[in-house]
């Protein structure tokens, strides 16, 4: 038995996001609205959403990503919502990653391919 744990490296998981742009979008957001805020007085909201929906008959999802943003101005506020969309593994315990944890023996001793590929 693995001492691995099942649940998602957060850390991991935000970082794999859209090849990794996703950070710089929350990145982007927090530091708009934060000067906005700062700027004008009144108070500003960065959200982020998450949506995930089942790929076919498969251990994937598809994680749509959304961040939002709500930045205070001179004479209201500016509004900006950017959703994206990245496919991940389920593993065990629903553990999400970019590639699967176990691929399984993919060819065979002689370089055959492997047509009785099971999952760990």
């Amino acid at each position: 038995m693995s001492n691995q744990s099942t649940t998602t490296d957060v850390q991991a998981f935000f970082e794999d996001l859209y090849g990794g742009a996703f950070m710089e979008k929350v990145g982007m957001a927090l530091s708009m609205v934060s000067a906005g805020v700062v700027e004008h007085g009144r108070k500003g909201k960065v959200s982020i959403t998450f949506d995930i929906a089942r790929i076919a008959d498969s251990q994937q999802v598809h994680i749509s990503h959304t961040v939002a943003m709500l930045a205070p101005t001179l004479r209201g506020e500016k509004s900006e919502k950017d959703t994206t969309q990245t496919p991940m593994h389920v593993n065990r315990g629903g553990r999400l990653s970019l590639f699967p944890e176990n691929q399984g023996q993919l060819f065979g001793k002689d370089g055959s391919t492997n047509t009785t590929h099971k999952e760990a």
